[in-house]
């Protein structure tokens, strides 16, 4: 297995994983290049084909007194195949994920993660942290 930063050669099948329909896949490969600099796609490669893929969003924090230089990531979009999964795939695009962050000095990386996938995270070096909270709009 190969896990590697996606390029814009990998936008068809970053789009496949997603479940864009092919007749967006202009539009998808024009947000994948216009947000280049702040989501960055990983991909995991068996034999040569994509069985897997993880986005990290690199965002900066307002400067505090203590530090102008506040960057923090979120992991977006995890995804591996379903006839590759409990293979480690997830694992390997994290740890590829988490070095990205350690190399940019991230204060530190988050993840929104639905219940089936919590303990995932878990074995990867996260932990449940009691100062998040969320908003969400009122349905209409």
């Amino acid at each position: 297995m190969i896990v590697r930063r996606a390029n814009g050669a990998d936008v068809a099948v970053l789009a496949e994983l997603r479940g864009i329909d092919g007749n967006k896949l202009g539009a998808y490969a024009g947000w994948v290049a216009a947000h280049a600099e702040t989501h960055l796609p990983f991909v995991a490669e068996i034999d040569g084909h994509v069985v897997g893929a993880a986005w990290l969003l690199v965002a900066e924090r307002v400067p505090s007194n203590e530090s102008l230089d506040r960057w923090y990531g979120d992991i977006q979009s995890v995804e591996v195949r379903e006839e590759y999964r409990n293979r480690g795939i997830g694992s390997a695009l994290m740890a590829a994920i988490l070095t990205e962050a350690r190399t940019r000095g991230l204060l530190h990386v988050t993840v929104h993660s639905g219940r089936r996938a919590v303990d995932f995270y878990l074995r990867n070096g996260f932990s449940h942290h009691r100062q998040i909270l969320l908003w969400e709009p009122a349905a209409s």
